[in-house]
């Protein structure tokens, strides 16, 4: 009876930890988007909490940055409000930074190109000066490339149409952004 009780603690605390880092539409882990900046305090009790607060006047003000480290210091996340200074305010952004946080289907900060497009729909991508920008609306995400790894013709300007084919599968992602507009 104790063994058959110790596997089903065993397959329960599993199931929840997996549920703490899981990406999906709406919701990063213990995140979702109706969480406010106060809130975020009790959320991550147990961990710790980096407040990086604007400062500045009107135009040379940042934005707000709440950075997210778990009790042996590694960063998971960065979590941006809508506006600045108030605590009422809900999430705007969210970057993921730790490797822990995955969607269902795997992707992750270590995936590359390849995993993104063979895992999630693609919806658009943005060619900007320095980088790709992969939109993936059924999570909720965008993931930054390097134009790096593109054929050196397509590396320069912003006027060229990038398709998925002209992206090399090993790209890897330089930055994940989740986005709640």
């Amino acid at each position: 009876m104790k063994k058959y009780l110790l596997i089903t603690l065993t397959i329960i605390s599993a199931g929840c930890s997996t549920n703490e880092y899981k990406i999906e539409k709406g919701k990063v882990g213990k995140l979702n988007k109706e969480i406010k900046v106060q809130q975020l305090d009790s959320i991550f009790r147990n961990d710790s909490i980096v407040k990086r607060i604007g400062e500045g006047d009107y135009m040379f003000s940042g934005d707000d940055k709440y950075l997210i480290f778990d009790t042996n210091k590694n960063h998971l996340l960065t979590i941006t409000p809508r506006n600045q200074h108030d605590k009422s305010e809900t999430i705007e952004t969210i970057e993921i930074v730790s490797d822990l946080y995955k969607t269902n289907k795997g992707v992750n900060t270590k995936s590359n190109f390849e995993m993104i497009k063979k895992n999630h729909k693609i919806n658009s991508i943005q060619n900007t000066i320095n980088n790709l920008i992969i939109y993936v609306d059924d999570i909720d995400a965008y993931f930054i490339i390097d134009k790096q790894n593109l054929p050196i013709d397509l590396r320069l300007g912003t006027e060229k149409t990038i398709k998925t084919i002209n992206i090399p599968p090993d790209s890897k992602i330089k930055r994940f952004m989740i986005g709640w507009n």
